[in-house]
Order: C-alpha cells, then sequence, then structure tokens
C-alpha cells in the first residue's frame, strides 16, 4: 500500500532524508520509531507531498506519486494526522469535522454520528471552538477528521505528544480497534516504544539522517528492550 525507494529529501540545503526505503502492506500498521530529530515526521511529510523527496520514489498502491500536490495525495484515500493537530479554532468541534468530509455517498462512509460513537466528547463539545479543547480532546478532533475522509491509509505523527498516560492508552485503543475493524493501513511515528507497542505489529528503528537502523516486530521488542534503547539513544 506504501513504498518508498532511495528517497532523499531536504529542507533547504538540509539534507534530513537519505537513501530511505521502507514498506507497509495493504492493511498493516507499522511503527517509525526513533529520537527527535532523526527523519521520522519529515518521512510522512515526503509521502503526504507536504516536503516532497528530491530522488526516489514514493508509491500509494500502484500510483507514483512523489512530487504531486498534498490534495491529490489525500484523494486517494491518505490521511495525514499531523502532530500539531492543526485544528482550526474559529470552528467548532462540527465545523471541524464537516470541513474535511469526503467521499460521503461510499457505502460505510464516515459520518458525524460514526465519528461521535468512537469519540463521545466531541459529541458534547460539538458546538465548542477549537481553542477550547484540551489536548486530549483536539487529538481526537483530528483522528476523527482524518476519517471524516474515508481513508484507506493514515499517517499518525507522535500521537503521544503532550498528553497523559491515560489519554495516550484511551487514544491509542481507538485507533488499533479503527484500524483492525475498518481495514486501514496505519503509518505511526513515534519515540514513545511502548504506544507504538500497542498500536502496530511491525516498527523500523530510525537512526540519524532517516538511516534504518533496523526492522522488528513488537515481540522481538518485548524479548530484548535493550534494543529499542539503543535505537533512542542513537
Amino acid at each position: 500500500m506504501i513504498k518508498l525507494e532511495n528517497i532523499d529529501t531536504y529542507y533547504g540545503s538540509s539534507h534530513v532524508i537519505q537513501d530511505l526505503s521502507l514498506e507497509v502492506e495493504a492493511g498493516a500498521a507499522v511503527s517509525i520509531l526513533g529520537r527527535n530529530g532523526v527523519g521520522k515526521t519529515t518521512t510522512l511529510r515526503s509521502i503526504m507531498g507536504l516536503t516532497p523527496p528530491k530522488d526516489g520514489r514514493v508509491l500509494i498502491g500502484d500510483e507514483e506519486v512523489a512530487g504531486w500536490a498534498p490534495h491529490k495525495i489525500a484523494r486517494l484515500g491518505v490521511a495525514y494526522v499531523p502532530a500539531e493537530r492543526h485544528i482550526f479554532p474559529a470552528l467548532s468541534v462540527e465545523e471541524n469535522l464537516k470541513l474535511a468530509e469526503a467521499n460521503a455517498e461510499r457505502e460505510g462512509a464516515w459520518t458525524l454520528e460514526r465519528v461521535y460513537e468512537y469519540f463521545p466528547v466531541l459529541g458534547e463539545r460539538r458546538r465548542s471552538g477549537g481553542t477550547k479543547l484540551s489536548g486530549g480532546e483536539q487529538q481526537m478532533l483530528a483522528i476523527g477528521r482524518a476519517l471524516m475522509g474515508n481513508p484507506s491509509i493514515m499517517l499518525l505523527d507522535e500521537p503521544s505528544q503532550g498528553l497523559s498516560p491515560i489519554l495516550v492508552a484511551k487514544v491509542a485503543q481507538i485507533v488499533s480497534e479503527l484500524c483492525k475493524e475498518y481495514g486501514i493501513t496505519l503509518l505511526l511515528v513515534e519515540q514513545n516504544f511502548r504506544i507504538a507497542l500497542a498500536m502496530a505489529e511491525r516498527h523500523y528503528l530510525m537512526g540519524t539522517k532517516s538511516k534504518i537502523q533496523g526492522e522488528v516486530s513488537s515481540q522481538e521488542i518485548i524479548d530484548d528492550q535493550e534494543l529499542i534503547k539503543r535505537t533512542l539513544a542513537i
């Protein structure tokens, strides 16, 4: 479903991602684990076309999308939930959700009612403005807004950022259930390996300049937690 082949991405003259290749199968849940600054977020931005790679190939299904505009990539069924969440502060919860609605005529399409079923607090706060939501509520809104686009792929950036452990666990559980139930392919970026273990089955360990240090299963991390400690210290 997602395939990167030897991509190179820059911010100005800074070569952030160097010769990165990875793959996520349809319906799989995969994480990229690594410390801050190694290129995890830039990887997602490269896929979404927000910071397009200068070299290499980005494939979504059979489509080579490197160089495409983000809105065109989104139409392939790709939803991006950034760490900053990007809630529209002047709009209510419901208006934020409606703004992202796409493919609503499709059978089984996501509706406001379905989003509120998974995130009851959003239903309770539907008339509230974006700036009046807590960090956890904003994260739920960002995920709900992504679902309103009826994606087949979700790119999720640091969902644990700024949230309490209890809220993080709740968000992780909901997203995992959603992806499994509806067959959504998930690529998750995290530095909290416990959250990654809760949400994904396979993990890329990323070091400096986006170099992949290894590819491991959740069980391998559980059996050897020194492995993840070494990765996060790279």
